[in-house]
């Protein structure tokens, strides 16, 4: 069968026609999809693990066990996984074990743009690389070969613009292998030093068999057009590459990253005039065409920041071939910027006017939570990674000998906690500094677009499952002071907040209220504004409610967006804010 597929669909589907039995994740823009997909088929097991590094180990034991595993990730994430994946790459594998990064080139959802083939390089294992979502299938198939075939993890790398992009797949039957026999061995799986000395030299043995591979296997490709430019690309820009130039340019498409092709590198370029390497970020492919001392061009063309196009490819090259700068590639010009904002009723708007109208220094987390660094609320002083709100506010308030504890705080989400606050949390609690930190608790892994964690209650299908109790984790980390608030509620929120931050210990505030967007949250009537009582003050502005707007110097709310939180009425000095319950009934 023929369909339309996105990337990350696509890249499940190889999962379910390749055999593969667990699936354990972390969610992470561009790379979410692919698990939500995989668990549509009954034949795989899928969770969502707190972190990606215990993905991974999750993953692993599953080959350990003889059965096809997987774990994807977003690139963040891949530096979260790195501990296991490197020890990992020395023992090898039992069945196949894939690992999926998804990089953000051009960070629509990401606070750095990495280039995660430096992990393949770094940690010595094969990457392959699809540029559309027919290979993002057939490319997962292969990548489970070679990694039983060579006994080793493979990374199987996409994209914002592969992962959710479409384009024509054919699907094939599920092909279950048989279950491989786990044998102990301590000398291939137990990495005592004086093992994994052993190890080390059939890791280098392996890589030299795969730098043959990728020679043969078909992942990479040259497909010969006009010889004056000579293109080596891979991902997108091959895609790119072939829209701007079609058959008036040679093209050697990479599909397996690393290692490069040596040999067909060289024929390649031996072939054509000029040689032109297009790869986003990092000049990975160019540098190894230079150590092979080839003429290239790459990165003094393209910048190493952001998503390259089908446009800049043609300004920077279409000299080069005589075509017209822009011919057929519609430009859309400059358009007017619209930040993302905190959705209406978000719970976590209240909270963030509380502590801007405490003045608090605020280190922040990652999550949707982040938007409260934006205006108006400019509440957030420092975002860096999951979990390094909880351990960077004890070593600010260490640093200034406590003289900002009493007005510093943490935040937090439910799942990043779980993620990796945990720790920091402990450092608190054993090393004492008098912080506070919030987990702001809104019931979801909401930036990601809803999954379930593990203070959910559910598992990734919905089904009833363990549920941590944060106030009772907090209380047996050690932390005496825990409180939970509704953020709607403003005075609570402002009490609480003061209260923590005089307490003369180590306190957690968890801030409670369930995702505006969840279906199951059922919202009061919107609110209106009485024009007669509205003075035009704008306090009700300051906590920036995409429902709320000023019109004809009036406040004025759009019910189509409006949740009836009330958080904006209890900013209202003349009490302009009524409820339209009263209208939606008669």
């Amino acid at each position: 069968m023929k369909e339309l597929m996105l990337g990350n669909k696509a890249l499940a589907r190889g999962l379910y026609e390749a055999g593969v039995c667990l699936a354990s994740s972390y969610p992470g823009t561009p790379s979410t999809e692919t698990t939500e997909e995989a668990v549509k088929y009954k034949e795989i097991y899928c969770e969502w693990a707190p972190n990606e590094k215990v993905a991974l180990e999750v993953a692993f034991g599953a080959s350990l066990a003889g059965k096809r595993s997987f774990c994807a990730m977003k690139h963040v994430g891949l530096n979260v996984a790195a501990d296991p994946m490197f020890t990992i790459s020395y023992t090898g594998v039992n069945a196949g074990l894939v690992i999926n990064v998804a990089d953000d080139p051009g960070m629509h959802s990401s606070q750095n743009e990495q280039d995660s083939r430096h992990y393949a390089v770094a940690a010595k294992i094969p990457m392959l690389e699809p540029s559309d979502s027919e290979e993002a299938l057939s490319f997962t198939k292969k990548a489970y070969e070679i990694s039983e075939v060579y006994d080793t993890p493979v990374l199987l790398k996409m994209c914002t613009r592969v992962a959710n992009s479409q384009s024509i797949v054919e699907t094939g039957d599920r092909i279950m292998p048989p279950a491989r026999p786990y044998k102990k061995d301590a000398g291939k799986y137990v990495m005592a030093p004086a093992n994994a000395r052993r190890r080390h030299p059939f890791v280098e043995e392996r890589i030299a068999r795969l730098a043959e591979l990728a020679e043969t296997s078909g992942l990479n490709r040259i497909e010969m057009g006009g010889t004056k430019l000579g293109i080596i690309a891979d991902s997108t820009c091959y895609q790119y590459a072939k829209e701007v130039f079609g058959t008036e340019a040679s093209i050697l498409k990479i599909g397996m990253c690393y290692p490069l092709p040596e040999k067909m590198i060289r024929e390649f370029a031996s072939k054509v005039d000029r040689l032109v390497v297009i790869e986003e970020l990092d000049p990975i492919i160019e540098s190894f065409c230079k150590s092979l001392g080839l003429a290239v061009e790459g990165k003094s063309l393209f910048p190493a920041v952001g998503e390259l196009s089908q446009n800049l490819i043609r300004e920077k090259l279409g000299a080069a071939l005589g075509l017209t700068v822009n011919g057929g590639c519609t430009e859309i010009g400059d358009l007017p910027v619209r930040p993302p904002v905190m959705c209406a009723g978000c719970p976590h708007r209240g909270l963030f006017y509380t502590l801007g109208k405490n003045k608090c220094t605020v280190m922040g987390d990652i999550g949707c939570y982040t938007l409260g660094a934006s205006a108006p609320l400019n509440s957030i002083d420092a975002v860096e990674c999951m979990g390094a709100s909880v351990s960077s506010i004890h070593g600010f308030n260490k640093a200034n000998g406590g003289e900002s504890e009493g007005r510093t705080v943490a935040v937090i989400g439910d799942s990043t906690f779980v993620h990796s606050g945990m720790t920091g949390l402990a450092n608190i609690a054993y090393n004492q500094s008098n912080s506070t930190v919030i987990i702001l608790d809104n019931s979801i892994t909401g930036m990601t677009g809803h999954q379930q964690n593990p203070t959910t209650g559910y598992n990734i299908k919905g089904d009833p499952a363990g549920k941590i109790d944060l106030e009772a984790l907090c209380h047996a980390m050690g932390i005496g002071r825990v409180r939970v608030v509704d953020p709607y509620d403003l005075e609570a929120t402002d009490k609480a907040v003061k209260e923590e931050l005089a307490a003369p210990e180590p306190s957690v505030i968890i801030s409670r209220r369930p995702c505006a967007l969840l279906k199951y949250v059922k919202h009061k009537a919107p609110l209106r504004v009485d024009p007669e009582k509205c003075i035009g003050c704008k306090s009700c502005m300051r906590i920036g409610c995409p429902a709320v707007a000023i019109k004809d110097d009036k406040a004025h709310v759009d019910a189509t967006l409006c949740v009836g939180c009330g958080v904006c009425s209890q900013l209202c000095p003349v009490s302009a804010f009524e409820s339209t319950a009263a209208e939606k009934e008669a």
